[in-house]
């Protein structure tokens, strides 16, 4: 029997057990998508400009978005004119279309409006992240750098440097989907092309950069007006979190030394109703800066006091360096004379 077979079996983890097939057609499905890549039998496209992936190998969120808005500013601090792509999920549309800050967030999605209120960088969505970039040059021609917010597996778009972010859960028992929670093996995806790790959790699971999430010290109102988390203190508070771990936002909060009487966990990218908080008005409701995006757009809000907690990010000083060292090479060359087949190849 396969040792991670007889690990399913000895940890009686019988749903795992019963996917192994399953996963074992996933992952060839998966091998078999890279080498028709690598192969030229699909078409991979190359921008003469830096492109910068950020995703990861686990389903589910990692803290691939904070880390594109920390990535954005550290490289607009350096004088660069940089920009976002995206695919947008959970957005209405497929076509390319520009984010701008008054853009409904099922037109772009929850996460792109949150990365351009936060950077004011140029923020393009599309189905198919090619069709981004496209749209992105024709209307920037001056962009120095790109950043994708997630894209990994999008194997269309070719990338210069590649990031991997992982949770706390780490790759998890190890396993491909359904079995398991990796999109692509590991780590033997590592070795086909990602530059740097980054974690965003309190315990690594293995060697990469680490870095360090926490809440702000306020809460934002949709008019703009802030509230010190201090001062929430003792009041009985509802909170809410539509993102891919709900109680690590709950953990956080109440770290803070707040005391919430209910909390609601919602599925990642949550489609919120007018209704929905109906039953909290007149109640000091919290949420996350991604729920914002949706909440504060949407008109008869129940609660009067919705309050968003931003999310304070920082990377190690090692990671953004050894960012800079991957990205020199390329910022020092004319971008005309950039050959279009630099950076990674599909193996």
């Amino acid at each position: 029997m396969n040792h991670l077979l007889q690990k399913a079996w000895a940890s009686r983890n019988w749903l795992a057990y019963l996917l192994w097939p399953a996963a074992q057609l996933y992952g060839l499905a998966v091998q078999l998508r890279r080498a028709l890549y690598h192969s030229g039998f699909l078409q991979s496209q190359r921008f003469r400009i830096p492109v910068i992936v950020v995703g990861n190998v686990v389903a589910g969120g990692a803290g691939k978005t904070p880390l594109v808005m920390a990535l954005v500013k550290h490289l607009q601090a350096q004088g660069l004119q940089v920009a976002v792509i995206s695919r947008g999920y959970g957005r209405a549309g497929r076509e390319s279309l520009e984010v701008k800050t008054d853009t409904p967030s099922d037109e772009s999605g929850d996460e792109p409006g949150l990365i351009k209120r936060a950077t004011n960088a140029p923020v393009f969505v599309a189905s198919r992240r090619t069709d981004a970039m496209l749209s992105l040059l024709a209307t920037y021609p001056a962009t120095a750098v790109v950043v994708s917010d997630d894209g990994l597996q999008h194997y269309a778009l070719q990338r210069d440097i590649e990031i991997a972010v992982f949770d706390d859960r780490g790759v998890g028992n190890g396993w491909m989907l359904p079995a398991g929670p990796l999109r692509e093996s590991w780590p033997d995806r590592k070795r086909q092309g990602i530059d740097l790790v980054l974690h965003s959790g309190q315990k690594p699971a293995f060697e990469g950069f680490t870095s360090s999430r926490q809440l702000a010290d306020h809460a934002v109102a949709a008019d703009g007006s802030r509230f010190e988390l201090a001062a929430l203190r003792g009041r009985p508070l509802v909170a809410l979190a539509g993102i891919a771990n709900p109680e690590a936002f709950f953990t956080m909060l109440r770290t803070r030394g707040l005391t919430l009487e209910k909390t609601i966990p919602l599925p990642d990218h949550y489609h919120f109703d007018n209704d929905d908080l109906t039953d909290y008005a007149g109640q000091t409701v919290l949420c996350t800066e991604k729920d914002a995006v949706k909440l504060f757009s949407m008109p008869n809000l129940a609660p009067r006091h919705l309050l968003a907690v931003p999310l304070a990010f920082s990377a190690e000083p090692a990671f953004f360096a050894a960012l800079d060292t991957l990205l020199a090479p390329l910022l020092s060359t004319p971008l005309s004379q950039l050959p279009l087949v630099h950076g990674h190849q599909i193996t």
